[in-house]
């Protein structure tokens, strides 16, 4: 069989880091110090890249690098940083990559060149490692390095996080989750190996590539409970043995094998599960607001409109089911019950609770009497049950019957004299004259403030192409927009609203329920993900 040659085309950008002496650890790898668009410590000296520092796209943390490739001819486009290391001592090196168009390979520089990323793995992280024994005391350069494929257009963001390099000396690294071994010997051509393991939402937990040929390689992980799928490929397609070297992989946990094998073509699967196999949701789909990276104002806005609002509409009556499901009292009582935003008492027992399905309403004469579904957002304002807004149940919550109907299309408010006051302290009057408005506003106890605050920036978002016409459906809608698909709300109630939003931020009630959101309907709350765009838009 003939084996076909590679030529790779050597971009004109590296990252050299480097790190304190001794410790071996890169001064600032997580990205999370910087002056202006350089990250401390680091030191670019060439044009080829330029960085700026991304919110959005981390992988832990608060920010990681982004990194523009704009060039694909070979010249010094370094960012670079030294670091000393012992004689006989190891040190695992590792770095978070993210691709965004699949143009570019991310190469390990460890004094010299080592394993490539997997440029085709996109919109998601995958980690490069390199183990690295010492010599002699000396000050090398380690780093990353960039080379363009087929189809560059002579720019593409690269993000970068978590460059690390540590002494492996000082006893291993603990792992609070499940402890995995994995071990791989390559064939005759290394290279064309690599394997990833994906979670059961499809994102990528650990991956490797770049490999040298007839080579043996120990990689511990650590995985959460959880479903997952391990794949090795072979971009040739004949396996790792027999015909070229004697290749082999398995992955073990605690001495029980959860995949192994030598023998096959382009790839090969095994699904396994870890623990309790629940494991724990990401809140956000990696990639999911890549395009709004480096937007503020109204343009950011207008994006997270473009990224939110094709939303599958289930129908009004399936919000039962998400109700059942995720509308669960688990934070509070933890009784299971149906957690009513207009009952609940935070640091109480709650005057009553509610059943699933079987306390739904029905009849009501007062407070305890059922739950309903109660358009935080009132449907009046949107012209009544036009969909998607009318089952849309990022503004719909389970509230008690009675006080829903209290609460009417009213506009939500700070109170200065109450007319009626729920058992959990939500209350029904005449506004303060604080915040700037003169009517009759219902008030939600300061627990929930910053939920509906949200919410509220959530419609103003995912329906700005039509929400500027419903400023005249209803007296109270009339109060509260101002006609316009950018600010969508008058002045008092932004002010208010981004009082609420800071006074009681986000809460794992939120973030869950987001979560559950998105796997009924198909589409996020963006300001409970990233409560800082509340005041990069308002």
């Amino acid at each position: 069989m003939l084996r076909r040659t590679y030529k790779h085309k050597l971009l004109s950008i590296a990252l050299l880091l480097g790190s304190l002496p001794s410790m071996a650890n890169v001064a600032n790898g997580s990205f999370e110090q910087w002056s202006g668009n350089t990250p401390d410590t680091w030191s670019t000296i060439d044009s080829g890249i330029s960085l700026s520092r991304s919110t959005i796209i981390v992988k832990t943390g608060n920010s990681a690098a982004a990194i523009n490739v704009t060039t694909g001819s070979q010249a010094n486009t370094d960012l670079l940083q030294q670091i000393t290391v012992e004689a006989g001592k190891t040190y695992a090196f590792s770095a978070d990559v993210y691709h965004t168009e699949g143009k570019i390979k991310a190469r390990l520089f460890v004094d010299g060149y080592q394993g490539f990323s997997n440029n085709t793995q996109t919109n998601q992280w995958q980690t490069i490692t390199h183990s690295y024994t010492a010599s002699s005391n000396k000050t090398i350069s380690v780093g990353l390095r960039f080379y363009d494929v087929s189809g560059f257009d002579g720019s593409e963001l690269v993000y970068v996080d978590n460059f690390l390099p540590t002494s492996n000396d000082s006893g291993s690294v603990s792992c609070s989750g499940n402890s995995l071994s994995f071990s791989l010997t390559t064939d005759n051509y290394g290279s064309e190996t690599s394997w990833a393991i994906n979670n059961n939402q499809g994102s990528t937990v650990a991956s490797g590539s770049g490999y040298a040929s007839n080579t043996q390689y120990n990689e511990a992980l650590c995985l959460a409970d959880g479903a997952y799928t391990f794949t090795i490929n072979d971009s040739y397609g004949d396996g790792i043995c027999c015909s070229f070297g004697s290749g082999s992989y398995a992955l073990t946990n605690n001495g029980s094998t959860l995949a192994s094998g030598e023998s096959f073509s382009n790839a090969e699967s095994t699904s396994f599960t870890l623990g309790s196999g629940s494991g724990s949701t990401p809140t956000t789909p990696t990639g999911y607001y890549i395009t709004a990276q480096g937007l503020t104002g109204y343009a950011l806005k207008t994006e997270l409109y473009n990224i939110i609002n094709n939303h599958s509409s289930q129908g009004y009556s399936a919000i039962w089911n998400f109700y059942d499901s995720s509308a669960r009292d688990i934070y509070f009582e933890n009784d299971n019950s149906i957690l009513d935003m207009y009952s609940e008492k935070p640091n109480g027992n709650d005057s009553y609770t509610y059943t699933a399905i079987s306390d739904q309403c029905g009849n009501y004469s007062g407070e305890g009497g059922c739950y309903n579904r109660e358009h935080s957002f009132p449907k009046s304002w949107f012209g009544g049950t036009n969909e998607p807004m009318n089952s849309d149940v990022h503004h719909i919550y389970a509230t008690d019957g009675y006080v829903n109907s209290k609460r009417s299309n009213f506009p939500f408010g700070e109170v200065a004299s109450a007319t009626f006051r729920s058992t959990n302290g939500s209350k029904l009057g005449s506004a303060s004259s604080a915040i700037n408005y003169s009517g009759t506003v219902f008030e939600p106890i300061d627990e929930f403030k910053g939920d509906f605050a949200r919410a509220y920036f959530y419609m103003a978002t995912r329906y700005e192409n039509v929400i500027g016409s419903w400023q005249n459906n209803t007296t109270a809608s009339n109060a509260v927009l101002n006609g316009s698909s950018n600010q969508v709300f008058e002045s008092w109630v932004v002010a208010m609203l981004l009082n609420w939003h800071n006074a009681d931020p986000v809460s794992q009630m939120e973030i869950d329920r987001n979560q559950a959101a998105f796997e009924f309907q198909g589409n996020r709350n963006p300001y409970i993900d990233y409560p800082e765009f509340v005041e990069m838009i308002w």
